[in-house]
């Protein structure tokens, strides 16, 4: 087919021209050797048929070349009705069955255009014959008896009819499947496909031209599967497969080569494309497609990974900030409590006010106070970072837990809450991190006694279990409820009721708790109740074991049930 045809129905209507000029001459050229060789002779007969094929070749040459048909039609018309009539007279006239070759004029007519006005000038033409063949007797001669194989040249044109009575069948199905799946096409902006069991396109909707930037033509059959991208084709096939399998829909993305849209380029480009597929029981093409342009969700995705990555670097941006401000801040605050810790003491004389030493101690305590707070922001900062530094090392895990109680027991004193240990005997040395473990206790506990009214109790147990030791801290404390659990662990987040908005802090304590935990493949659970108490876990891998090395005096524990289960990553849960 020539290029410039672009209409679909004209493209079609040459096809059918063109398969009439290339297959008519061979029932012409059976029918002239049946027919004629009496009455014109051997040479004659060859060269009639090298003549017709000739002719209706040249005219297919043509076709194909210009994409023009509008004389070559008539033209041909008028060629078979002079072959017809040679046929007819050769055959022995009116009174030969060959007459009733005529009839293919109006049914070629017809097949060709699909009209009853291209019947009417093919019955024309077929009624022309009658008269022209007695001039062709009258120049060939009397003519022959051929009534027996004039019945056999009619049964090779039916031969030839008979394929395309069956195509002309499918055409009329496929126009009535198309006719309802046409609304369909004009609603949405896709194009709509129908394919067979086998995995054949039968047909396509024109659409493909604007969206795809090709002929509807060159996606039938393996066009459209010629067209995806190697790396989609065996989704695409698994979706076709599951179809087939009983499945009604799937849908595919998958990468279309569409030719090059550039300015002056000839390669082709590959566009994404989402395909939609749905099971049609009964239809003759029972698989139906919907190809539609995706590139709305690759822009959202892609903006998505965009916005992630910025969003990351805002945050690793910002915890280096904290860590420098930190830095900064540790200098001066470490002159003022220095300094303030001098005339605390009256290293440089006697306070001639006692408000004065009362205000000197308000600076101390402040300063210690807020130098804990930003030791708590670098290192907050660090594990967001990726930075803080570990070192695993063999250490007594009674040692630390002792150390704790040693730091926070006057704190727990003052606010008369009890603080014991229940550490069982057998944990002995473990291989950690010395200082985060240490980090960790503390900040427990610390909050623990802070969130625990007076005459309560806080209690810091331990125990191990194979490789693995696990440690909590439970107090009968304010406990929290299941809504506030989920905002524990956040930086600069604290639980805001009535009791805990006399008491300080920046919400950094089981943030850092939480980061240390998972920079140590920890595992931390929470359970609480408000006016239970709560109870925070966690669970620490030991990779190297050493012989046991107990301190007297402490006591066997077990963990309860509840607490046994282990949440990853830090997360938390509420006691039923």
């Amino acid at each position: 087919m020539h290029s410039s045809v672009t209409d679909s129905a004209e493209r079609l209507r040459q096809r059918r021209f063109l398969g009439i000029l290339i297959a008519g001459p061979v029932p012409v050229a059976v029918a002239t050797a049946l027919l004629l060789p009496t009455s014109l002779g051997a040479t004659a007969m060859l060269g009639t048929i090298f003549a017709t094929f000739g002719a209706a070749w040249l005219m297919a040459l043509i076709v194909a070349m210009t994409g023009r048909v509008r004389l070559l039609e008539p033209a041909s018309l008028i060629l078979g009705a002079i072959a017809l009539s040679v046929l007819v007279a050769g055959a022995g006239g009116l009174a030969s069955p060959a007459l009733l070759a005529i009839a293919a004029l109006p049914i070629e007519a017809w097949w060709l255009q699909r009209t009853s006005r291209a019947a009417l000038f093919g019955a024309t033409a077929a009624l022309a014959v009658i008269p022209a063949q007695a001039i062709a007797a009258h120049m060939m001669g009397v003519p022959a008896d051929a009534g027996g194989t004039a019945w056999l040249a009619l049964l090779v044109y039916a031969a030839f009819l008979a394929p395309r009575l069956a195509v002309w069948q499918d055409e009329v199905r496929s126009a009535a499947q198309s006719a309802t799946t046409r609304p369909l096409e004009e609603m949405i902006d896709a194009v709509v496909l129908s394919m067979s069991t086998s995995g054949e396109v039968m047909d396509a909707s024109p659409q493909a031209r604007r969206i795809l930037g090709v002929a509807p033509e060159l996606l039938l059959a393996n066009g459209l599967f010629d067209r995806i991208h190697v790396a989609d084709r065996v989704a695409y096939m698994c979706a076709l497969a599951d179809l087939r399998g009983g499945d009604e829909r799937r849908s595919v993305e998958a990468k279309l080569r569409i030719p090059g849209s550039g300015e002056g380029s000839v390669a082709p480009d590959f566009r994404p494309f989402l395909i939609d597929m749905m099971r049609q029981p009964g239809a003759d093409q029972p698989i139906l497609m919907v190809v539609r342009t995706h590139d709305e969700m690759v822009d959202l995705r892609e903006e998505l990974a965009a916005t992630a990555e910025t969003a990351k670097s805002l945050e690793i941006a910002k915890s280096r900030f904290l860590a420098a401000v930190s830095h900064e801040l540790r200098t001066p605050l470490n002159a003022i409590i220095g300094f303030s810790d001098m005339l605390q003491h009256e290293m440089f004389g006697a306070f001639q006010d006692p408000r004065q030493k009362e205000y000197v101690g308000l600076i101390s305590e402040s300063g210690h106070h807020l130098l804990s707070v930003v030791n708590a922001i670098l290192d907050v900062s660090r594990i967001e970072a990726g930075s803080y530094p570990t070192s695993s090392e063999p250490f007594e895990f009674a040692e630390a837990v002792t150390m704790c109680h040693a730091m926070l027991k006057d704190q727990a004193r003052a606010r008369d809450v009890e603080l014991t240990l229940d550490v069982a005997r057998e944990i002995g040395e473990i291989d950690t991190d010395r200082r985060a473990v240490k980090q960790i206790l503390i900040n427990l506990v610390s909050n623990a006694i802070k969130f625990t009214p007076g005459s309560g109790s806080v209690v810091i147990g331990a125990n191990r279990v194979g490789s693995r030791v696990h440690f909590w801290v439970s107090d009968t404390g304010i406990g929290m409820a299941e809504e506030e659990l989920a905002q524990i662990g956040k930086p600069f987040t604290q639980i805001q009721n009535d009791y805990t908005k006399r008491f300080e802090g920046a919400g950094l304590g089981l943030s850092l708790v939480s980061g240390l935990v998972s920079l140590l493949q920890g595992t931390m659970s929470i359970e609480s109740e408000p006016g239970n108490g709560t109870t925070v876990t966690v669970t620490l891998p030991v990779e190297k074991a050493s012989p046991l090395r107990s301190k007297e005096g402490a006591g066997v524990v077990t963990l309860p049930q509840s607490t046994v289960r282990e949440e990853a990553d830090a997360t938390y849960r509420k006691r039923a």
